[in-house]
């Protein structure tokens, strides 16, 4: 049986599944596989169907993104959102702008500038903790879209932030990865330190922010 057969026995097999569909939790081993490369593996309809999917199942968690390997596919498929209304303030400190409904089809990222920004990530693979995790302040988005479209863009703030927590879910990487440790708060405190940036939280638990 082919690689793309493959792909499309698994695709169908997840869209028989229940609605919203599951999502993987850490240590199951498809998060740490590289997402096989999309390349037309899937025809129109079943694509189309696909994303709805992931759509809703994000919207569901609720998140504002989901990658293709947390619903238990390792393709490098990813969708993003976020339209949640948010508090000025913390939209301000963390530079959280609209992110409309889109589709990252193979997508890569590169630093543009060497500045790093310290917040508060969460997962929807790893239901319910958070930790700080420092990552590019702006990147250059390349890719394409699910029409085969070619991205090419730079992003700042919050929308560079989530493409780059989706685009390393398909390189196997979960956040805590590389967060820091120190900073990780159990679901019952995830409200104690709900402030617009880490800085309260650095203090009180002893870590230091770029």
């Amino acid at each position: 049986m082919s690689g793309a057969s493959l792909v499309r026995d698994r695709v169908e097999e997840l869209l028989a599944g229940p609605r919203p569909m599951r999502i993987v939790q850490a240590g199951d081993p498809v998060l740490r596989q590289v997402a096989e490369p999309y390349d037309g593996q899937l025809d129109d309809a079943l694509l189309g169907e696909l994303l709805m999917a992931m759509r809703a199942t994000m919207h569901d968690a609720p998140g504002v993104g989901l990658a293709a390997p947390q619903v238990g596919l390792s393709l490098a498929i990813a969708v993003v959102e976020d339209v949640w209304p948010v508090d000025d303030d913390v939209a301000a400190a963390r530079e959280r702008t609209p992110v409309p409904y889109r589709v990252l089809v193979n997508p890569r990222y590169e630093p543009v500038g060497d500045e790093r920004v310290a917040h508060y990530e969460g997962c929807l693979s790893v239901t319910g903790w958070q930790a700080v995790r420092t990552r590019w302040r702006s990147i250059r988005l390349t890719g394409y879209d699910e029409k085969g479209a070619p991205l090419d863009e730079v992003l700042h703030g919050w929308p560079a932030r989530i493409v780059q927590h989706e685009t390393d879910h398909l390189a196997g990487e979960l956040y805590v990865d590389r967060a820091e440790m120190r900073s990780l708060l159990a679901p019952e405190n995830a409200q104690r330190f709900a402030d617009p940036t880490a800085e309260r939280a650095a203090t009180a638990l002893g870590f230091d922010l770029p």
